[in-house]
């Protein structure tokens, strides 16, 4: 069974490339962090990464392709190129970075990763964005408490799964932090816990339901 404990504080995570992400970052900038497997990328992802960029006014938003969800089987997992250039093909509107920082630095959770980018770009804006899929099942993450207290987070809407999200416990644990969606501007200057839920227009497209499809169209 997985258990979503507590992350370990791990001054420089895996190899020589902690300090070499790869990613340009200014002092001051605003900066969304939009991670997973995009295996594959899909409109729903552009829809989630475009509308906190938006609403939360951020200079960049920095899709961070995971070289392997630890809650996800690697035999349903395309590999990593293949995968950063499907996050390519949609990361098309201003301000979107696609990255293989998580590679880089040898992360294998999120909450390693947002300490390493935190302490090598210490005067930037960082943001973590998600899906509200992601919300429902965020309390399976691996250090997912500490997480909630070291960056603000936006959720945006998905479709079917908004209602469970909500009533997630995550949501739950952390109802009292949540600011109303008129403050998401202000969420990159607020201290966490803090975080908004963001409702917006649904794009059904899944990478479930985009992968089954090239199943049948390959058999």
């Amino acid at each position: 069974m997985w258990f979503a404990g507590p992350a370990r504080r791990v001054p420089g995570v895996g190899r020589p490339g902690t300090l070499r992400p790869g990613l340009h970052l200014e002092p001051g900038m605003r900066v969304g962090l939009f991670g997973g497997s995009f295996n594959p990328a899909h409109e729903g992802h552009a829809h989630v990464a475009e509308t906190a960029r938006r609403r939360l006014k951020l200079d960049k938003v920095v899709w961070l392709v995971s070289p392997q969800n630890p809650l996800k089987s690697s035999h349903e997992t395309a590999d990593l190129t293949t995968r950063l250039a499907s996050a390519r093909a949609h990361a098309k509107t201003r301000g979107m970075v696609v990255s293989d920082a998580e590679s880089r630095i040898g992360s294998q959770y999120t909450i390693e990763t947002v300490r390493v980018l935190q302490a090598r770009y210490p005067r930037v804006k960082f943001v973590w964005i998600m899906g509200a899929d992601s919300l429902a099942s965020f309390h399976r993450w691996r250090g997912w408490t500490q997480l909630m207290r070291e960056i603000p987070v936006a959720v945006v809407s998905r479709p079917w799964i908004a209602l469970k999200a909500r009533a997630s416990p995550a949501a739950r644990r952390f109802a009292r932090f949540r600011k109303p969606s008129s403050q998401a501007a202000l969420l990159p200057d607020m201290t966490p816990p803090a975080w908004v839920f963001l409702g917006a227009p649904f794009k059904f497209q899944s990478s479930t339901a985009l992968r089954e499809r090239m199943r049948r169209t390959s058999s």
